[in-house]
This record gives C-alpha cells, structure tokens and sequence, in this order.
C-alpha cells in the first residue's frame, strides 16, 4: 500500500523525552516500511524515519523559539497533505481534530486515530465530521453519545528491544512518576501517596507552558530533592532506567486517559502499575498481575505492599504479547483493509476479502 502518516508538528517523530503520540507514529511508520509499504511521513523536519520525510517546519515547533503562530505550520502541513492525496491509497491523521475539515476536501481514504481526549468543545467539531472513519486507541475513549464511525479499536504498542527487562528494583527502593507535569496526570497526588506511605519518589515529564502554574504552586514546592525528587525531561535511556529501577509506578491520573503509553512502558521494564480506574487503565493493566487499578488515594497506597510483591517476569511478558509494535501494526493493516475494502465496495468493486498488502 501507498500509506501517508500524519503527525503532529509540535514534537519530532520519534520524540527525544516525552511524547507519546509520537513515538506511536514513529513505530507504525518504520514497521510500515519494514513490511513492504511505500510510506510518507508528513512530520516536522527534525524527525527520523525510514519512511520519505515531508515538512512544512525545520524542526519540532515547541522547540522552535522563532514560531509565534505554530497553526500556520498546521495549515500548510495539511496543505501539503492535500496537494498529494491522490498518491496514496490511504492517508492517517494523527492530529485529531484540526484535520476534520481538510480531509473532507480528500477523495483518497482517509482514517484518523484519535490520540487525544474529548473535550466541551471538540465535542461539537467531532460531531459534525462523525461520518469519518475513526480508530479509537482503547474501547473507554469512545464516546456513544457522539455516533462516531469507528473501524476499529488498536492499542498502542512498544518494541520490547526499547525496554530492557529489570528482574531488580534499585536499592534503595522508589516509586516512579513519569509523565506531564499538569493537573489531569496527577503528580501532587503521586506525592501525596508517597508522603503518606513514606516511600521515596522520583519523577520525571515535562512542563508545558499551560501547566507552568500548576507545577510551580503545587508540585515544585513539595519537592525536597531527597524524598521527593524531580528529574526534568529525561531522554529515552534515562525514562527506561527510571521505570526499570522502581519498585512501582505510580498513575494517579483524575481524567479519562485514552491509553497511557506510561503504563505498558513500565511494565515492560518488569515494573508494576499502581494506577487510578479512569479511561482506558482497566483494559491496559492485569489487576492483581501486572499492577493494580484502584478506585480512591487511599486504595492506591493500600495496594503497595502486594504490588512489590508482584512476579516482574509476567509484567514484561504481558506487554510483549498484548502491546508489542508487531501487535498494534497487524491491527492497524487490518483497519486499513478493512477500511479500503468497504471502499471498493462502495463503490461497485467486486474485491476479494483480503486486499493484497
């Protein structure tokens, strides 16, 4: 197939620290590639593939200090799309909501992988254009309310090669933070469980510019550099050490998280989650295997003793067969022949069951 993956332009593809839909795009991209497809990546110019780069920006735009309007660079990225659709079989949108209205102006397949939450506001948008074809990233992001078109459910995955196993914890012992450092994610009450029980705790994620207040009143006075610790950003090498070396991560997240790449990353290492039940927690964690999904604080710091305790083997093995890259990128084949296949038929093609990919 002829393939157009389309990313956001504020981070590179694959992001340097934080960025998880990124990193997703960089995964299914190259493995794309691996398998025979003639893939493009409309990405900012920074980012490396194996795919054919295509960039509207140098680099990615919230590292770059001379953008002012970063919504130009959206447009004439999804200009840029426009110009080439008729030479792909399919295009994929990873931009959520700001491409709604561009690819309607689109004859070739499109499908949009909806990364991100549903807001008041993109509600009404999403609505309008329910007649695309959306995949979700878990069954707990679909909203029935709004009658989307979905084609199918994939999760995100990881190359377990990325992740190397920790049949240890570090001595002495620490919880992990890692994530963005806003409201939704939860680090004030990471530290507020590892006051309680005591335990030391690390974190890491970066502050974007609308999180700046939240981080500075809440969380970066309560950190002693002792017992509560804040690393910054942290390369990949870095993130993989953290999870690796933990006792437990913990993912106190207070909104509905569509995946939680966090989750898989750290389970993968051998590391247990101990994760609040919101969004998709419940279908990405083995509670009581491979960490425990908790519905209160107070259930999250009860539940640290047994999670310590859990086998770290089986965490990394549950990733490597539920979350790998090969699993997500089989998926994602099936959606697109799925999707090209009611295409034909539409149509008035008479198409076999399979599309040759």
């Amino acid at each position: 197939m002829r393939i157009a993956q389309v990313s956001p332009l504020w981070e590179r593809v694959p992001p340097p620290g934080y960025g998880g839909i990124e990193l997703v795009v960089s995964h299914l991209t190259d493995e794309l590639v691996r398998r025979g497809h003639e893939v493009t990546l409309f990405a900012s110019g920074d980012s490396q593939t194996l795919a054919q780069l295509e960039s509207v920006a140098p680099q990615a735009l919230r590292l770059d200090p001379t953008v002012k309007e970063p919504a130009v660079y959206d447009i004439l990225q999804m200009n840029r799309v426009l110009e080439q659709a008729d030479d792909f079989d399919i295009i994929h949108f990873h931009t959520g909501f700001f491409a709604l209205p561009f690819a309607e102006l689109i004859k070739t397949p499109v499908v949009h992988t909806l990364h991100n939450g549903f807001t008041k506001d993109n509600r009404k948008l999403f609505s309008q254009y329910r007649h695309h074809c959306y995949i979700s990233i878990s069954d707990a992001h679909r909203q029935p309310d709004l009658q989307l078109n979905y084609v199918s459910t994939v999760y995100n995955g990881i190359d377990p090669k990325d992740y190397p196993f920790y049949p240890e914890p570090q001595d002495p012992p620490y919880f992990a933070f890692l994530g963005r450092m806003s409201p939704e994610k939860g680090p004030d009450r990471a530290i507020a469980i590892a006051k309680q029980t005591g335990w030391q705790l690390k974190m890491a994620g970066k502050v974007d510019v609308a999180d700046r207040e939240f981080f500075e009143k809440e969380v970066f006075p309560q950190v002693d550099g002792e017992q509560i610790q804040y690393l910054g950003e942290l390369t990949h090498e870095q993130k993989v050490k953290l999870l690796g070396n933990a006792k437990a991560t913990l993912f106190p997240i207070n909104w509905n998280e569509p995946f939680g790449l966090v989750m898989i990353e750290s389970m993968c290492t051998g590391t247990p989650v101990i994760a609040m039940n919101f969004g998709s927690v419940s279908e990405v964690v083995a509670d009581g295997k491979t960490g425990f999904v908790c519905n209160s604080l107070e259930e999250m710091a009860a539940s640290i003793p047994a999670a310590i305790e859990l086998n770290r083997q089986q965490c990394h093995d549950f990733v490597v067969q539920y979350f790998s890259v090969t699993q997500m990128v089989d998926n994602y084949e099936a959606a697109y022949t799925k999707l090209l296949n009611e295409q034909m038929s539409r149509n008035g093609h008479v198409t076999p069951s399979s599309v040759v990919i």
